[in-house]
Order: structure tokens, then sequence, then C-alpha cells
């Protein structure tokens, strides 16, 4: 019975081919599908919302030549475009940054919230929610609108810091300790965060409960000008890792016999999921289980070959989060429901699917 890195065996069910053969062919039609998938996501999340601007409306007015109105031009290109935009880089990030862990700890069930990182980031907003009136009035007029977004992400940064010094001895990270250490530190930012919600008023618990599950409905060109330049460079970086991932699913020593600089590897590995997951949750809020179904599902298909599973999670996640921000607008329209209880009610089911698949219980 041959072992496979993802835990099942050649010997329960798995082919030679299956498990060995070259799926690239399969890769690209896969990511070709993606794109026409978020093409299609993100025309139907501009022509979404309870505004009642149609897309198709405003098409037909553009190509006659008629001026839009001031409120079609704000609805679309104010309100829906950063949005759109937001939501896909938010799924892009949390996405890739679950499909790096998940090859860094060698388990389909790591999540980019395993290191704290999102833990971390979600204590620094609630910080800023509950005590930010105290802080100066001179740091608050320059951060004004900005105050929640960025003690989110110095909040994940701060995470990512005293993680590395715990886990990181004579210039060696152990991944083992990292997990560990990761355990701890959500659990203690999650009881100060239970400290700050229990003497939060009224109003600071409405901001909580609908920034904690996590919305886009927040999103405006001034945040994603913010948030957007550190998750489309963590983007461009994670491909960088791809080979050195692969070479990782045989082990630390097989890889570095293949020439691959793994301390290096962990170390920028872990700096592209803390920025990346850092900038997602200051500008959407908590939003689950796209890190942790999105990369799985993708190496059901294509297999795991990070050249390929890398940019095809970077577009399912991001075709899925507009898919979630869609549905989170029309089903109690003209209000709408948090996002991460629609990415919850969805990716449950499949996360439980995963764990029985994993034991062997269920098959498909």
């Amino acid at each position: 019975m041959v072992a496979l890195p993802w835990g099942r065996s050649a010997g329960r069910g798995a082919t030679a081919d299956r498990v060995t053969g070259d799926r690239s062919g399969r890769a690209r039609l896969t990511i070709l599908a993606l794109v026409v998938f978020v093409m299609l996501a993100a025309i139907a999340s501009l022509g979404t919302g309870a505004a009642g601007v149609s897309l198709g409306d405003v098409l037909v007015k553009w190509l006659s030549g008629e001026v839009l109105s001031v409120r079609d031009r704000v609805v679309l290109f104010d309100i829906r475009l950063p949005r759109l935009l937001t939501g896909m880089l938010v799924g892009a990030s949390l996405a890739v940054s679950g499909a790096v862990m998940q090859g860094l700890f060698r388990n389909p069930l790591a999540d980019p919230g395993i290191v704290g990182v999102g833990a971390g980031a979600g204590l620094g907003a609630v910080l800023a929610i509950v005590l930010g009136a105290f802080l100066p009035p001179a740091i608050l007029a320059v951060a004004g609108m900005h105050l929640v977004p960025l003690a989110a992400f110095f909040g994940g940064w701060a995470t990512t810091l005293i993680l590395y010094r715990v886990s990181t001895r004579a210039g060696r990270t152990s991944v083992a300790t990292m997990l560990l250490a990761g355990i701890a530190l959500g659990a203690l930012s999650g009881a100060l965060t239970g400290i700050l919600v229990y003497i939060a008023d009224d109003q600071q618990l409405r901001d909580l409960t609908f920034w904690g599950l996590g919305s886009l409905a927040g999103a405006s060109w001034a945040k994603l000008a913010a948030a957007a330049p550190i998750m489309v460079l963590a983007l461009l970086v994670a491909p960088m890792l791809a080979r050195a991932l692969n070479g990782l699913a045989l082990g630390e020593g097989a890889a570095a016999h293949l020439g691959i600089a793994v301390q290096r590897m962990k170390n920028l590995a872990i700096l592209t999921v803390a920025a990346a997951t850092g900038a997602a949750v200051a500008v959407s809020g908590g939003i689950g289980f796209i890190g942790i179904v999105v990369p799985h599902l993708l190496r059901l298909v294509m297999g795991p070959d990070h050249r390929f599973l890398l940019p095809a999670a970077a577009l399912l996640g991001a075709g899925l989060l507009l898919l979630a921000d869609i549905i989170s607008r029309l089903i109690i329209a003209p209000a709408e429901l948090p996002i991460g209880i629609v990415t919850a009610v969805l990716g449950g089911p499949v996360f439980l699917w995963i764990l029985l698949r994993r034991r062997g219980i269920v098959d498909m």
C-alpha cells in the first residue's frame, strides 16, 4: 500500500495512473473554466443590488450614447465596482493562503486561521471598535474611517511576529511549534475579544456582530486602495512558492536534497499568508471556509501540483466569494445577510464531507 501526501493510499480505491498520472491538461482546462466562471460572477455581482440599477439598462444607455444619471454612476462605480474588486481580491487571498498553508503543513485541513493570523486581526478590529473613541483626537483625525481596517491589519502582523519569534530558533522555524503557538494565540485573542465584547455598548455590539460575521457592504475605493497592494503582492509572490511546496510534499529532507531552501521557503510562505489574510480580514471581517474548502476541492479535480493549484485557487476563491456576496444581497433583500453566514452554510457541509472522506466513511 503506497502512502500519499494527503493521507490516502493507492490501496484504497486510487489507481496508479490517477495517483501519478499527468493531469496538467485537465488543470489547464479547469483554470480556463474558472476564468469564465469568475467573469460571469463579476457581471452578476455588478448587476445585483438593492438600488434597482440594471446592468443591462446601463449598457443600453451607454451604447445609445445616452448620458448616465448621477444615481447610476454612483451605484455602479462608487458602490458596486469597489465591492466587486474587493470581493475578488479577498476571495483569492483567502483561497491562496489556504492552499499555501495546506502545502506547508502537508495537511488538507489546514487553514489561514490555523496560525492565529485571523484571530489576531479580529482582535485588532475589536479593539478599534470598542476603544477607538479613547484614542487621541489627532490619531482619530488621521485614521478616520480606516481605523478598523488598519487595526485589523496590524493585529494580524503583530500575531505573525510573535509566532515567528516563538517558533524560530537558530534561524530555523518549526512548523509544529508554529501550529501549537497559533492555537494558543488564537485562544488568547478569542478571550481578549470576549472581554471587549462584554464591555461594549449596544451600538458597538451591533458593529462587532456585523463585522465579525464578514461583509463587503463597507467596501470603498479608499479601503480598496489601502488593502489591495498588499493582497496583490501576496498573490504575485505565492506562485513563486509552487516548486518548493511540491518538493515539500516529499518531506523536508527530500526537499532540501532537491535544492530547495526549506527555511527560506517557510519564512516567505508564512509572511505571504500573514499579509494576504491580514489585509483580507481588514476589509471584509471574518469570512470562513473559503481558505480550507477551495484548495481541497481543486486538488480532487486537478491534483496537488501547486503550479496549477495556486492560480486555480485564486480564481475559484474569487468566484465563490462573489457568488456568496450575491446570495447575501438577494436572500433577504433589500437588507443584506452577513457574507460569513453564507460561506458557513455552504462550506460547513463540504468541510464535513472532507472529514468523512478522509476517514474512509464516504468515497466520493
